[in-house]
Parts: C-alpha cells; sequence; structure tokens
C-alpha cells in the first residue's frame, strides 16, 4: 500500500560493493549541524533593553565544507558534535557570556566571529580533517533575527 518492502539481502562489503566504490566523487561538499544554548548576557554602550541583564535562547548553524574520504565521508556529524561539546559550548551554555567570553561586547555580530574561529581553529588541530574548513556560521539570537560570518569575510578582510 505505501512502497514499503523488507530488504531481501542486505549489502556486503567487499561482495557486493567494493571498498574503491564506496566514495562516489571527489568534489568539496558542504555539511551543516545545528545546536542551541541558553545563555544571559548585557551590552555595554547600548541604549535599549539589552542594556540590562538577559537572556536568550541561541541558536548556532554551522557550515562546514571539505572533501571526501574513501568512505565517502567528509566529517562525521558526531565528530561535529563533540568539538562544539568540547571546545565551544562550554563557553556559552547556561553561562553569563560577558563572563565566559573574551573580553567584547556580547553582540550576536562580535559572538558569531568568536564561534567561526573556534571552530576553525579546531578544524585545523585534527590531521582527519584536512581540507576541511567553515563555510559560515549563523548565530540565531532569536528565531528571526541573526549574525553571520562567512569563510570569505573572515580571510579576506
Amino acid at each position: 500500500m505505501y512502497g514499503f518492502r523488507i530488504v531481501d539481502k542486505l549489502q556486503k562489503l567487499d561482495q557486493d560493493i567494493q571498498r574503491n566504490q564506496l566514495n562516489y566523487h571527489k568534489k568539496r561538499v558542504l555539511v551543516s549541524k545545528e545546536f542551541t544554548f541558553d545563555a544571559a548576557h548585557h551590552l555595554h554602550c547600548y541604549e535599549g533593553k539589552c542594556k540590562n541583564l538577559h537572556g536568550h535562547t541561541y541558536r548556532v548553524v554551522f557550515g562546514l565544507s571539505g572533501f571526501t574520504d574513501d568512505r565517502g565521508l567528509m566529517i562525521d556529524f558526531g565528530d561535529i558534535k563533540q568539538i562544539w561539546k568540547d571546545k565551544i559550548e562550554i563557553y556559552l551554555d547556561h553561562r553569563y557570556l560577558n563572563e565566559t567570553l573574551p573580553l567584547m561586547n556580547t553582540t550576536a555580530e562580535n559572538m558569531v566571529v568568536w564561534i567561526y574561529e573556534k571552530m576553525a581553529d579546531a578544524l585545523r588541530e585534527e590531521p582527519q580533517y584536512k581540507g576541511a574548513r567553515v563555510e559560515f556560521v549563523r548565530l540565531f539570537e532569536t528565531p528571526t533575527s541573526y549574525a553571520e560570518a562567512r569563510r570569505e569575510w573572515m580571510e579576506d578582510e
């Protein structure tokens, strides 16, 4: 009725598909992963609601590009999550950002560049991600408002 069927025979490596067939191409590809965190901050030299201590549920979207390995993987989504947890989120989630980030006004515009730099540094530190790079980071401060850092802006300016 819905086109569902049980697979008759599970494909087996080195029998039905050869290892040299696992990577379909040699092109650069982009993968994306999103995370959320909750944090408090306030802004300096700003006349508006954000001058007072307040919080947000932020959403971060990473766009990472690179070349696939012999298995056809550029980077495992679990590895992106581990980098996020170990190198970035520890400074952000349920934190007072004015205290845990480098000295800066904790605007979305400043924070997105810091997040971009942390992810770019982490990718450079790992030899298995050779050629991987951050293409963009979007930091949503609200569901409809975000700041973005792009590779071409970060590297050329």
